[in-house]
């Protein structure tokens, strides 16, 4: 007797539902009482003032401290005449000083642009026009980056220092740390005006196409990662998670730092990742949990095994990216109990999670909900558009094995699947919508995502559509990366930049294609001027030099290395 496919799933899915119902009638309570992420953080401080919220190195900062921290920060840049929705630039490393920052400025309805402290040159400078914003926020280990785009204090608003490096590099700057002081630890009274809906920090993405663009992000969106990620993993009050990943990314900056603010769990920090420090770090802090993006866990197998792989009490891993060939490998090894892969974008409204430990799947659609559950997968034409039926001129939608691209429908004001796109690119925006897909009228997001679902309703990724390609965890932009390198150039040459497949490794490295018909490329420079404008996971690892470029576009196709130069030191 064949079971119908829905029966197969049917515990999988009365289980999401029960577990979705739970976030969403949560989320709609602390909507209709006026809720905030300051107002929720707050709230859980006031009645658990000496729980750990923090740890980092040697730090350990309990909820009182980080209360008493972010109001400071709260009241001062409220004297200095910051209000709500006036937008504050942040630009320091992993560290707890950084999550009190953006959440002071939320308690007056500031909104935190999260600079990526990876970035250097034109990509930085770039960053920070576009957020346009009244005050900067940097770390003292990042001041000469700061000096270097600004020389000599040329910035167009205050800029303030935290940290215990050199704050002398720039003599107009505000200490902070000092500053704050002497400053009230009350709770601001512009607390009581931030709302749910309000726009909570930018965060930055490459989206498809060109320079960094700014995400914006809203309490809503903030909450909803915490308390449906806290459902969905099964998360306690008790458990430690420990990440290693930037708190400027989604990953952490919301699904991790969220678990703390919301939850009240103890989130144990790392500057940057380490694989040799990995578990030993996890015993360290006694995590009960942890944080990965696909690099991470094939780092982690390759390095050499020692007692602490196994000695630690991580029972749960949470990320995005586990390859499904090494998935097994990596749960056998470390003894992981529970892998919950999660897919979502920085911009996008389009989210699911597969926590059953189906392998190579990160996330599912409930047959049960599959009318209502608005991911859809749309045929593509040989373009690359979404395909369309010539009689109802609505999107043609992927069978069961059929690859397409993933849509979510926009449902405006939902916690869960509204698109506030980009700020202040209208382009940008109306680029990931498409209209009349199952309906006439209807909208969903263009996630640039390439997927399968299979006859139980899980959801497999396949590959990034457009210029872009993924190495290290993060999303590169070719065009942007193009832009840098050509104005690197004596005569800013024609450049095409694509990702390649590198054997043993998660997604692909950057190869850059220079046409130099005069022979005048001077390789040395180029290499350290790509060195100080690109971060490391966006710098090409593979150079040809070529004396034209067709404008078809063919090269964006090219993954045979040819005669093409190796640049090991990018």
């Amino acid at each position: 007797m064949v079971v119908p496919a829905f029966l197969k799933t049917l515990p999988r899915d009365l289980r999401f539902t029960a577990r979705h119902i739970n976030s969403l009638l949560t989320l709609r309570n602390i909507e209709k009482n006026g809720g905030s992420v300051g107002k929720s953080f707050d709230e859980y401080a006031l009645k658990n003032p000496e729980k750990t919220a923090f740890l980092f190195q040697e730090e350990k900062w309990t909820f009182r401290q980080v209360f008493e921290r972010s109001n400071k920060i709260a009241n001062f840049f409220a004297a200095t005449g910051i209000k709500k929705q006036d937008i504050v630039a942040l630009f320091m490393d992993n560290r707890i000083e950084y999550i009190c920052t953006w959440l002071g400025l939320s308690k007056i309805g500031a909104i935190t642009a999260l600079i990526n402290f990876n970035l250097r040159s034109l990509p930085l400078k770039h960053s920070f026009q576009l957020s346009n914003s009244k005050a900067i926020v940097c770390g003292s280990e990042l001041l000469s980056a700061v000096d270097e785009i600004y020389p000599g204090g040329t910035w167009t608003a205050p800029l303030y220092i935290s940290g215990k490096g050199d704050k002398n590099v720039v003599r107009s700057a505000v200490d902070l740390d000092t500053a704050i002081q002497t400053i009230s630890s009350n709770i601001p009274k512009e607390q009581e005006n931030t709302t749910f809906q309000d726009g909570l920090f930018l965060m930055y993405t490459s989206g498809t196409t060109g320079l960094p663009k700014a995400a914006i992000i809203k309490h809503a969106r903030f909450l909803m990662g915490g308390i449906a990620g806290r459902n969905a993993n099964s998360i306690q009050e008790d458990d430690i998670i420990y990440t290693t990943l930037p708190l400027y990314h989604t990953n952490a900056g919301i699904l991790g730092v969220s678990q703390t603010l919301i939850c009240g769990t103890t989130l144990a920090l790392r500057h940057k990742f380490s694989a040799k420090n990995f578990w030993s770090d996890c015993i360290q802090y006694k995590a009960t949990a942890a944080q990965y993006m696909g690099e991470t866990c094939r780092y982690l197998l390759r390095q050499p095994s020692t007692p602490d792989e196994k000695k630690h009490s991580v029972r749960l891993m949470f990320g995005n990216g586990l390859r499904a060939e090494i998935w097994e490998e990596f749960v056998k090894r470390f003894n992981i109990r529970q892998i919950s892969e999660i897919y979502g974008s920085t911009e996008g409204n389009a989210s699911c999670v597969n926590y059953t430990g189906t392998i190579g799947a990160c996330g599912f659609v409930p047959l049960l909900l599959k009318r209502v559950f608005p991911l859809h997968i749309a045929k593509l034409d040989e373009k690359g558009n979404p395909k369309r039926d010539p009689k109802t001129g609505l999107l043609e939608i992927c069978k069961a094995g059929e690859p397409g691209e993933l849509l979510c429908e926009i449902v405006h004001n939902h916690p869960f699947r509204d698109f506030k796109g980009y700020s202040g690119d209208k382009t940008a925006n109306e680029k990931k919508i498409v209209r009349d897909v199952l309906k006439k009228g209807d909208s969903m997001f263009r996630t640039g995502d390439l997927f399968v679902r299979d006859e139980l309703g899980f959801l497999y990724f396949k590959d990034r559509m457009g210029d872009t390609f993924r190495w290290k965890g993060e999303n590169v932009s070719t065009t942007e990366v193009e832009y840098v390198i050509s104005n690197l150039t004596p005569k800013k040459y024609d450049v095409v930049v694509f990702g390649v497949k590198i054997p043993f490794s998660d997604g692909q490295a950057g190869m850059a294609v220079i046409a130099d018909d005069d022979n005048t490329l001077d390789l040395a420079a180029l290499t350290e001027g790509i060195k100080k404008s690109l971060p490391s996971y966006a710098r090409p690892l593979f150079l040809r030099v070529v004396e034209e470029i067709e404008q078809t576009g063919i090269m964006k196709n090219f993954v045979s290395f040819g005669k093409g130069q190796k640049i090991s030191s990018c």
